[in-house]
């Protein structure tokens, strides 16, 4: 780690040096001065320390507890990542500086492209969007470009109702009227319905590989050939892309554009709203549009091109969110091709492990095999008026963070489970044993306990409804 971090330091050296003490005039007008002094209040430090120490224990991290978040993938963030991202060569470097003294950043950002490329199986990437769903724009965007150059007018995308909540959205916002496509009842794609929806309309079909139900979608290579045939785009969504990362590339299977969550599948910090970054990656043929600019090496260093005259134009301000870029960009250096594959081996056994642990007396609706994460329907469990999302409210006294509920939209009373490739088998083992006592011995005997919950957090139940309508954003 020490070998890195040093690498990395050296290779980003700027220019001049940036770490000398600047004096600034500051000219505030009169009228905007205090007029009397600060008055602080007179604590210890170990006060103060203990304040900032019990405000963090209020809320849930990697750092304190278990966080099964299906679909969100709370993997551990490795300390080097922040490191590196805290280093004043980068932190103090501004993204308006002349592009000879930022060679360093400019070079990683090359070089995690050429990276995301080989993983990915496409051709190209820009690093610009800012999280999952805004690299779904910038796909879209791309996809309806590409079509208004060769002249054909198509204004459908096909979306499988499995989906990311985000995928119709996108599309919508990209100017695309969105076809709904049915499942089958074990979650994958309905062929015969995607043969009825097929025309000289549809520009795109967006599907996530393994799907919501952590089921790999085992007719792909069919789909692929249907779209293409049908002169249709294939937009590959990298949410879990966790699940195949150094066993299978999208690339190889027929995906045209992809965008790739770079905060859930390398590692860099997730949740909260960001921060986040969704770099989106594409063929050959797609590549004049991708926005500008595009970072080239000429040999003798690397330059911003501009001159990309079929470009959908700037899709975020400066260059994309750089610190989680760099998160990244040491992950994958960290791990190298071997780490990478260990990691998602790792991860599909811990989901299957879990799944092992609780199938038998839960409905499974993508089958008794997953890949990363998995679904189960706790519908024809449920008793005593407990509904799924008293469950997950109960976890919180046990002091874990709840898993995904009521998604996909497809499974009735659904909770979604993602154990990643950190956890030890000792944590998901004590996991496992808590849910099971809570829906099977305390719905049953406790029934009303489950139903309140949670009762240890400094926050009791809020009425969700109210709290998204009217939030109380300050004490």
């Amino acid at each position: 780690m020490e070998k890195l971090l040093n690498e990395i330091s050296t290779c980003c050296q700027p220019a001049y040096d940036i770490s000398c003490d600047i004096n600034i005039e500051i000219n505030i007008p009169s009228n905007l001065q205090r007029c009397s002094s600060l008055h602080f209040p007179n604590i210890t430090e170990s006060d103060l320390l203990r304040h900032f120490t019990n405000l963090s224990r209020n809320n849930y991290a990697l750092s304190t507890t278990f966080y099964p978040l299906g679909s969100c993938t709370m993997k551990h963030n490795p300390l080097i990542s922040e490191q590196v991202a805290r280093h004043y060569r980068f932190n103090q470097i501004h993204p308006y500086q002349d592009e000879l003294t930022i060679q360093g950043n400019l070079e990683i950002m090359y070089k995690l492209e050429q990276d995301l490329c080989a993983i990915s199986g496409m051709d190209y990437f820009t690093l610009q969007p800012a999280a999952g769903a805004h690299g779904e724009l910038t796909g879209l965007l791309i996809i309806a470009k590409y079509f208004e150059t060769i002249k054909q007018k198509r204004t459908t995308v096909i979306i499988p109702d499995s989906a990311h909540g985000t995928n119709p959205s996108s599309a919508m916002l990209a100017g695309f009227n969105v076809i709904t496509l049915d499942s089958t009842h074990d979650g994958q794609i309905n062929i015969d319905k995607l043969k009825q929806l097929l025309n000289e309309n549809v520009a795109a079909i967006m599907l996530t590989v393994p799907n919501t139900l952590g089921v790999f979608e085992k007719n792909i290579l069919t789909i692929t050939e249907l779209a293409h045939n049908n002169g249709t785009i294939m937009y590959y969504d990298g949410a879990n892309l966790n699940a195949i990362v150094g066993i299978i590339k999208p690339g190889d299977l027929g995906f045209d554009i992809m965008h790739i969550n770079l905060h859930k599948t390398f590692a860099a910090p997730h949740g909260g709203g960001g921060p986040g970054s969704g770099p989106v990656g594409v063929k050959k043929f797609l590549e004049p549009f991708l926005p500008i600019p595009r970072i080239i090496n000429n040999k003798t260093h690397f330059v911003f091109n501009y001159e990309k005259h079929q470009s959908i134009g700037k899709i975020k301000a400066f260059f994309g969110n750089f610190p989680v870029i760099l998160k990244s960009y040491v992950y994958i250096k960290l791990l190298g091709a071997e780490g990478l594959i260990n990691s998602t081996k790792q991860a599909v056994l811990n989901a299957n492990y879990m799944l092992a642990k609780l199938r038998d007396n839960i409905d499974v609706p993508g089958g008794h095999k997953c890949l990363h994460e998995f679904v189960l329907s706790l519908k024809s469990i449920l008793k005593n008026g407990v509904k799924t999302v008293d469950v997950a409210k109960r976890l919180l006294d046990y002091g874990y963070y709840a898993p995904t509920i009521y998604f996909p939209l497809i499974v009735e009373e659904s909770i979604m489970m993602e154990p990643t490739e950190t956890e030890s088998k000792q944590t998901l083992d004590k996991f496992i044993e808590i849910f099971k006592i809570i829906i099977f011995k305390e719905m049953l005997d406790e029934s009303d306990k489950i139903k309140c919950a949670p009762h240890t957090t400094i926050v009791r139940r809020l009425d969700e409804v109210i709290a998204a309508r009217n939030p109380v954003l300050r004490w």
